[in-house]
């Protein structure tokens, strides 16, 4: 029963992040590295800075630690008062900030990505002006997330995403064929925001049965109101230092070589997965269930050691394997994905070469998502903030360290900078992961993954990989994306065969499980 929550999550993500990759799969068909893919990729950033800022990471921090351990105690009747407020908040300040970011298009197009020019500039002031509006609405829904999350109804929220994702598809499908890619951006830009608005309302009346009704009143009175908006401000601050690293990449990006913006997001689509799927989805359910823990301090310290412990393992089991794919298969799946279309093999190649940046910090970042979620669950949002702040600043410096300099030091094209880009990020957030861990050990005791079970996971990885190889040696001039089954598919069967022989209770478990299903 411990980890059907996280499973719940996960299988919301799951049937998301499938239906996002199909997405990216029909933009890459359409688009490929297109001037207009990069105009698109650019401008979503600008006005997703709002959902970042004010969505599902910072209230998860904030908002529902305090409405979580009000529902543990009973008093229903302040959640609800609090649910109304931080939404009334929410929407009033969100609503200043659309109108802003339409009216500044141009100058935030100039601070993010710089190095476009043109009709490429103008494509994407046209964008983000269309795009800003669904931001505000993907905020809502981050709340609406708060609320099905305290009260441990993980699925509906982190599955809602589909309707987002299906109609940009059904956008492009209908009007991809015979578009010029331009005007195919802006369709799909209105097919984004129509989906937001689908995606809140599906939501909507599932948060106002769990709450009895929710009134929207401006109450900054009340404790536990302010409470949230306490810890609300360092986990603000704190993801503003990430979206600026984020368009600081971008505008690196667009300055390396055409077509680098779009292969961030390509990559990041693929990469976001195992993030999503075991560092998200263990960090959003443990978060409710850690926030109601009661007791004294030595009770809680050990209440938090164990699920934090075994949700480590858990996100690692899953994890390492991801990264060593990466690395190893990164081409394959690339090509399985995207290479269809306008969409080459050198395309292929170059997604593979950001994605295998991104897997140098995979491990790192996961298992960091859920020591952060341990600090808010005990209200400290503002040691994750330092650490934040570092990793940032190193991201910056090993970014366009690693984009220009090293890169022409090692005699590499262009497009091999946006590489770098991941990969310095990488680098950073091990840095944060090691802080974390360091800080939280000291005030709850002892925490982390055992030697012996890492070394059992990466040797699993690795073999596997091989075996990967094996198969797609002989295949490797085929069609991708039966290759893409078979190579991929070994791959998996060997780590999994290896974890279960190697004594992985992990591994044992999910067998165990598949037999009970089959």
């Amino acid at each position: 029963m411990r980890q059907r929550p996280a499973a719940m999550v996960a299988a919301g993500i799951l049937i998301s992040r499938i239906i996002g990759l199909v997405r990216g799969l029909v933009f890459a068909r359409f688009f490929a590295t297109s001037a207009a893919a990069d105009a698109f990729t650019a401008a979503f950033r600008i006005p997703n800075l709002l959902q970042n800022l004010f969505g599902e990471g910072v209230l998860s921090a904030s908002f529902i630690p305090v409405y979580a351990n009000l529902l543990a105690r009973g008093e229903r009747e302040e959640s609800r008062r609090v649910a109304g407020a931080v939404f009334a908040l929410l929407a009033l300040i969100v609503s200043a900030l659309v109108l802003l970011g339409v009216l500044a298009a141009p100058l935030l197009v100039d601070a993010i990505a710089g190095g476009f020019s043109g009709e490429r500039r103008e494509l994407t002031i046209r964008l983000v002006r269309i795009l800003f509006p669904g931001a505000g609405l993907f905020v809502l829904s981050a709340w609406c997330l708060g609320i099905l999350n305290s009260h441990r109804r993980f699925f509906l929220s982190y599955v809602s995403p589909v309707i987002w994702n299906a109609a940009i598809i059904v956008a492009l499908v209908a009007y991809g064929h015979g578009t010029v890619p331009a005007r195919l951006a802006v369709i799909a830009a209105w097919a984004s925001v129509l989906g937001a608005a689908l995606q809140f309302a599906v939501q909507l009346p599932t948060v106002l049965r769990l709450t009895g009704g929710v009134r929207p009143v401006l109450d900054t009175a009340s404790s536990h109101v302010r409470t949230v908006i306490r810890s609300f401000m360092p986990v603000f601050v704190g993801r503003g230092a990430y979206q600026i690293s984020a368009f600081v990449d971008t505008l690196l990006a667009s300055f390396v070589a055409p077509g680098a913006v779009a292969a961030l997001f390509y990559a990041q689509n693929i990469y976001m997965l195992p993030v999503s799927l075991f560092g998200m989805s263990v960090s959003a359910a443990e978060l409710p269930a850690m926030s109601s823990a009661t007791g004294g301090a030595t009770e809680v310290a050990a209440y938090l050691r164990g699920r934090l412990d075994a949700g480590l393992r858990q996100i690692a089991f899953y994890v390492v394997p991801s990264a060593t794919g990466f690395v190893a298969l990164g081409g394959v799946i690339a090509a399985a994905l995207y290479q269809h279309g306008r969409f080459s093999s050198a395309d292929s190649t170059l997604v593979w070469a950001v994605l295998a940046g991104s897997a140098v910090g995979l491990l790192a970042s996961t298992l960091g998502r859920l020591y952060s979620s341990t600090y808010y669950a005990v209200k400290d949002t503002r040691t994750p903030l330092n650490y934040a702040l570092i990793r940032v600043a190193l991201t910056i410096v090993l970014g366009w360290a690693f984009a220009f300099p090293l890169r022409r030091a090692l005699g590499l094209a262009p497009q091999w900078g946006t590489a770098g880009l991941t990969a310095s990020a990488g680098v950073a957030g091990w840095l944060e992961f090691l802080l974390l861990r360091r800080t939280l050990n000291r005030r709850i005791g002892r925490t982390g993954l055992a030697a012996g079970f890492v070394v059992r996971l990466w040797a699993a990885a690795l073999v596997a990989a091989g075996a990967g190889w094996a198969v797609y040696l002989p295949l490797g001039g085929g069609r991708p994306i039966p290759v893409g089954v078979a190579v991929l598919g070994t791959y998996g069967a060997v780590y999994l065969l290896l974890t279960t022989l190697l004594g992985v209770p992990e591994a044992r478990a999910l067998v165990s499980r598949a037999r009970r299903t089959v």
